[in-house]
């Protein structure tokens, strides 16, 4: 077995395809069509999808399981899911558990809506504010290695501390966690953690929940349906929008230039600050087109210098510009990335 996942540099989300009945939904979803989604990526060779036990509160796992019997098992992608959220019938919010037997019975259930023996990566989507401390919880998921339940093992939304707690016990094959243009937080820290500790790190909301796609305004997020979380989020409210937009109107000037939509350009932005891999979203087959060419796309130091410009100009998101800058000329310069106006050096020209 390889030492960690192999992973395409980009992966579908399927948070959006758990429907709108739970407290963090999208709105309404048409499950055939999300099939097709899943369906269409894995034919664009994006060769993992990511869902969780709390979207759509199971539904969204028996989606993702429904799309993988529809594929031939040569097409089939990994899949990655997340458990550790609880909840009772006629929820719609759920609770973060990490105690042993939740954690089993958790992946169990899992394992049953997708339709699987055994789960590429089983992650832990939260730490748990039930008391149990994270030692135990770890334990457990590294039991579920040992059982065959899972290839590997990984952890959502944990800070660098609590990362190093579980890698005393057991290695962290991966770990995800928010980043984009707009949340660049992870850039301080956890994404240097993971590359330090050769932990494979995901990012989430690579695009900040459709911000980043070029196709929002005030009056789309205004529109959005009463059942998308996305109404209340305040990167989509006043005073945040106003600055998000402007962010937007600027990457989408860099982009051009390329002729690349702003959505690319995000997710390469993404990679290029240490991301091993990024999480897209997707409703649709055309969806997916949108953004799947970003896996080629090669930033050279001036794009990256010109979007920091924008980043600073705009005022845009939370977490270090100049930081998020530096790490990035690192790794152009680790990967002998070449620009490709010419240059015969990589870094930082």
């Amino acid at each position: 077995m390889p030492d960690a996942p192999e992973l395409t540099p980009l992966g579908l989300g399927a948070w959006a395809m758990g429907g709108g009945d739970w407290v963090w939904g999208w709105g309404a979803q048409d499950d055939a069509q999300s099939i097709a989604t899943i369906r269409h990526a894995a034919r664009r060779g994006i060769g993992w999808v990511d869902t969780a036990a709390s979207y759509g509160l199971g539904h969204g796992e028996e989606v993702v399981g429904r799309a993988l019997r529809q594929l031939p098992a040569g097409e089939r992608p990994l899949v990655l899911t997340k458990g550790g959220s609880a909840w009772a019938e006629g929820d719609r919010a759920t609770r973060r558990v990490g105690d042993r037997a939740s954690i089993l019975a958790h992946c169990d259930a899992s394992l049953r809506r997708l339709g699987l023996d055994c789960v590429d990566v089983y992650q832990l989507h939260w730490p748990s504010d039930d008391g149990t401390p994270v030692e135990e919880t770890w334990q457990a998921m590294a039991e579920l290695v040992e059982t065959g339940k899972a290839r590997w093992i990984g952890v959502c939304n944990f800070d660098v501390e609590l990362l190093e707690r579980c890698e005393a016990i057991r290695h962290v094959d991966v770990l995800q966690t928010p980043l984009s243009l707009i949340d660049r937080r992870a850039c301080a820290d956890v994404v240097g953690w993971g590359r330090r500790n050769s932990t494979a790190v995901l990012a989430y909301s690579p695009m900040a929940s459709g911000l980043l796609t070029g196709r929002f305004s005030a009056e789309r997020v205004a529109a959005l349906d009463r059942g998308d979380w996305r109404r209340e989020d305040p990167d989509f409210q006043p005073p945040a929008l106003e600055r998000n937009l402007a962010l937007v109107a600027r990457l989408t000037e860099i982009a051009a230039r390329r002729g690349r939509s702003v959505g690319e350009l995000a997710l390469a932005w993404v990679l290029a600050a240490g991301a091993t891999a990024a999480i897209a979203g997707a409703r649709s087959p055309e969806q997916v087109d949108g953004w799947a060419a970003a896996a080629d796309l090669r930033l050279d130091a001036d794009e990256l210098e010109a979007i920091a410009a924008a980043l600073a100009q705009s005022g845009a998101g939370r977490g270090p510009v100049a930081q998020a800058s530096r790490e990035q000329r690192e790794l152009l310069a680790d990967r002998r990335v070449i620009a490709e106006r010419g240059r015969d050096t990589a870094g930082d020209g």
